[in-house]
């Protein structure tokens, strides 16, 4: 698989997941929806977020803190669809 193309296979896996349950998957999640090893999968979120994604890793770490428009840790930004509140906006 291409670069650009693993780099929008991995989007969609954030986006769609964030969409779904509110909350980002992890980079061992994201490796083996990509047929990866873990540490493939960890380059892989590290090279979408290097593309200049809007969104931005916790300090230190793989995990996804942000992925916009949505936020993975709490924010005063709440989202309610359908009167159902599991999203946070940036």
């Amino acid at each position: 698989m291409s670069d650009a193309a693993m780099l929008d296979k991995t989007f969609e896996i954030i986006m769609r997941q964030m969409v779904e349950t509110g909350q980002a998957p992890h980079y061992t999640e994201i490796a083996q929806q990509l047929g990866l090893s873990m540490e493939e999968g960890r380059q892989a979120v590290h090279k979408l977020f290097s593309a200049g994604v809007p969104g931005w890793l916790f300090p230190n770490t793989t995990l996804i803190a942000s992925f916009a428009p949505f936020n993975n840790l709490p924010t005063q930004y709440r989202i309610s669809v359908d009167g159902q509140q599991k999203w946070f906006g940036q």
